[in-house]
């Protein structure tokens, strides 16, 4: 388990670490991945006349203006693939369109398939950059090199994974990761479905949960940080890599409850409640973005990473110039506007180095 209060003490959950096709047959998982890729479509459209090249959702093929290097304008131009979790999207999704509305003549495909997702179709050389919501894995760093894939590691933000109810649960304001593990632990699978089991204190309310499917890290997070071990959970909830498949889910069910990045609950918390946190002290903290900061929304409160490949950032102008893009401590104000924490000017200057100097590897011990 981890116990690392305060933002310096985050950078020691990132040490402990160290060593979009549309493929769901649910109905309302595929609406909510059609209505996220026509925002950005829509978007888009306006700049038709410049040429733009169409966004797609991973799996098909993308068009540019023109091939991959330098425009006339002073812009880059050509097709820079994203994928992976879907945690990390938002951030993705808005420096692309800023940096599409500087590069005309650039693409920039970001798929959500989860952590785990993303990193096969990264490690299989089918993506430019891989978002994770947890650092890459060790089998995952030998089907990298089985590939012959190098890659650089680069933390971009911090988020509090916030667990959610309906707006109409008024008994759940407070949770202990003792209560959650009554819920989510999976000895509960099949015997726990009711609020009452999970604590005698709340109501006899039907409990239904929602929450991120194997390949998410924010699934690996959770069962670690609630189960005491990675992957261990219940089985008998309602999957998505899709967490706007969660939010409709816990909107929709009274008894409702799940979990997901911290960005999705600002972003709907007019139509759900977050739920306060008991941390390692026996306080009730609530998930916002001071909390998360000062690590006191422990333990729930994690770093955020994208995986570039060393070979693209070298040889594709357009992938260099979009991480560059990203790591500018200019563009910071668009990963608040995601509703993450910007990083420290400190530790993101480290993460720059590691992209100008080019280490590779998973080694956050040395940022």
């Amino acid at each position: 388990m981890r116990e690392f209060p305060g933002i310096v003490n985050l950078l020691f959950t990132i040490n402990r670490y160290s060593g979009c096709g549309f493929t769901s047959n649910n109905s309302l998982e595929r609406d909510m991945q059609l209505r996220t890729v026509s925002t950005r479509v829509r978007f888009l459209s306006l700049f038709a006349a410049l040429s733009l090249g169409v966004v797609s959702c991973g799996g098909g093929d993308t068009t540019s203006a023109g091939g991959d290097g330098a425009t006339a304008d002073g812009g880059v131009a050509g097709d820079i693939l994203v994928d992976g979790s879907s945690t990390v999207f938002p951030i993705s999704e808005a420096m692309a369109e800023e940096f599409m509305l500087a590069n005309a003549g650039s693409n920039v495909t970001v798929g959500a398939s989860g952590s785990g997702g993303g990193f096969k179709k990264f490690c299989a050389g089918e993506t430019d950059i891989s978002n994770a919501s947890r650092p890459i894995k060790q089998k995952e760093i030998d089907l990298c090199a089985e590939n012959g894939v190098d890659f650089i590691e680069v933390p971009i933000a911090f988020d509090g994974l916030t667990v959610v109810v309906n707006s109409d649960n008024d008994w759940a304001s407070c949770l202990s990761t003792d209560q959650l593990n009554a819920m989510w632990s999976p000895e509960a699978e099949g015997q726990i479905s009711n609020w009452s089991q999970a604590d005698s204190s709340f109501p006899d309310q039907e409990l239904v949960l929602y929450g991120p499917g194997t390949d998410s890290g924010t699934f690996d997070y959770f069962t670690d940080e609630v189960n005491g071990e990675e992957g261990a959970s219940r089985g008998d909830y309602t999957a998505s890599e899709d967490d706007n498949v969660i939010v409709q889910g816990v909107k929709s069910e009274a008894g409702a409850l799940g979990y997901f990045g911290y960005a999705y609950y600002e972003e709907n918390k007019d139509s759900l409640k977050s739920v306060e946190i008991e941390n390692e002290a026996g306080d009730c903290v609530a998930p916002s973005r001071e909390t998360i900061a000062d690590g006191s929304y422990n333990p729930m409160s994690r770093p955020l990473f994208f995986y570039v490949s060393k070979a693209a950032y070298e040889s594709k102008p357009q992938v260099k110039a979009y991480v560059d893009y990203k790591l500018d401590p200019a563009n910071g104000e668009f990963i608040s506007e995601t509703g993450y924490v910007a990083l420290p000017d400190d530790i993101l200057g480290n993460s720059k180095t590691r992209v100008e100097t080019g280490k590779t590897g998973s080694a956050p011990t040395e940022l």
